[in-house]
């Protein structure tokens, strides 16, 4: 039904494309002819996804044929077990195997053993859509000619311009120059007095005692002086040098022509006018989407070992206290259950407890087994 009325939509549009543009056969007989190819590939899909239903319809019947023939051998497997506990003797069947004196043994239940399987289902086979695409046209600008282009005659007068120029007014020439003498300061050390002995009056008496007056006496070394003195002293002599006096010229402003007077030949260029014009941009089509396949995962729990009754040691009246009790009272709430008031006495909410947590962690139930106390951490 959802291919008819693509078609039907096609033909539609296909239509209206004639109907609007009448000038156009050939564009659309083009349609139509591009519409019948889409027809047949709409019928090529419809037949594919047939196949792909009656694929997927087979495979769904094998899967749950799968299931019968599990379920089949799991029926089998029952009577053989029953068959193989028969063939046992019937000592070994009542009574614990290999107990030890003190120890006491129940038949408990040992619940079955599930797994989860998970299988990757095709839910939905990979398909395509086809969807019309009608035809887009736009307004396209087009340039038309108003006036041609043609040519005038124009005349350009000479032109001229102020150039400068130099002239000599004065040519070089040379000429002598007195150059004066270069002097420079010197220092000099001139002797005003030599060095000499002289007698002074003294102090002590290693020095001389004068005679006459009984004065001491001491011959004295007197150290020559010195007097710095500055003179300027020439360094070269004056002489005289050739100098070179430049030509000089004169600036003169005079005018030159520079372009003849001429005729040039001046183009007039065409005039247009721009003119909105409506044409086809993109014909009408069809587009096909591809849609992918779609898969479900489906999760499935499967029995690996079937419920049996097996022989636990257990505690009973023998070997159960008070205090034993307790202890797996606290264990228990411990473990966030309520085993009612914490009395040391196995009462219907301390079983009730202890059977809920059994089955939550998949131990054998039916009564308080040494698998349970090591569990619950109790004994190791």
């Amino acid at each position: 039904m959802k291919w008819k009325q693509i078609f039907l939509m096609a033909m539609a549009a296909v239509f209206l494309t004639a109907c609007t543009h009448k000038q156009m056969p050939q564009q659309v007989t083009v349609l139509q002819q591009e519409l019948g190819q889409k027809q047949a590939q709409i019928e090529k899909l419809q037949k594919t996804s047939a196949e792909k239903d009656a694929s997927l319809s087979k495979y769904k019947k094998e899967l749950m044929q799968k299931d019968q023939a599990l379920a089949k051998m799991s029926a089998q497997k029952a009577p053989a077990m029953e068959s193989q506990m028969k063939m046992m003797p019937p000592e070994a069947v009542l009574l614990p195997p290999q107990a030890k004196v003190g120890e006491c043994y129940a038949r408990v239940f040992v619940s079955p053993v599930y797994t989860t399987e998970k299988e990757r289902v095709l839910r939905k086979g990979e398909s395509e859509t086809l969807t019309v695409i009608p035809a887009k046209y736009g307004e396209k600008e087009e340039r038309v000619l108003v006036k041609e282009a043609s040519e005038k005659l124009t005349t350009i007068p000479a032109q001229y311009e102020w150039r400068t120029e130099k002239v000599l007014v004065s040519e070089a020439s040379t000429r002598l120059v007195t150059v004066p003498a270069v002097y420079e300061w010197q220092e000099e050390r001139i002797l005003l007095k030599p060095a000499h002995k002289e007698w002074k009056k003294g102090r002590g008496p290693t020095e001389r005692v004068d005679n006459t007056t009984g004065e001491i006496m001491c011959l004295v070394e007197v150290p020559a002086v010195y007097k710095t003195v500055r003179k300027q002293i020439m360094v070269t002599p004056p002489t005289t040098k050739e100098v070179t006096i430049p030509a000089q010229y004169k600036t003169v402003k005079k005018r030159v022509l520079v372009a003849e007077p001429r005729v040039e030949r001046v183009v007039i260029p065409a005039q247009y006018k721009t003119v909105k014009v409506r044409t086809l941009l993109e014909p009408a089509r069809t587009a096909v989407t591809k849609v992918p396949a779609e898969y479900a995962t489906v999760t499935r729990t499967v029995k690996t070992t079937e419920g049996h009754l097996e022989w636990k040691r257990i505690l009973c009246e023998t070997n159960t206290t008070p205090d034993v009790i307790a202890k797996i009272q606290n264990a228990l709430a411990a473990k966030g259950y309520d085993p009612g008031p914490l009395d040391g006495i196995y009462g219907p909410l301390t079983k009730k407890s202890m059977v809920k947590y059994q089955q939550d962690n998949k131990l054998a139930t039916g009564a308080v087994t040494y698998e349970t106390l090591e569990h619950l951490g109790l004994i190791r």
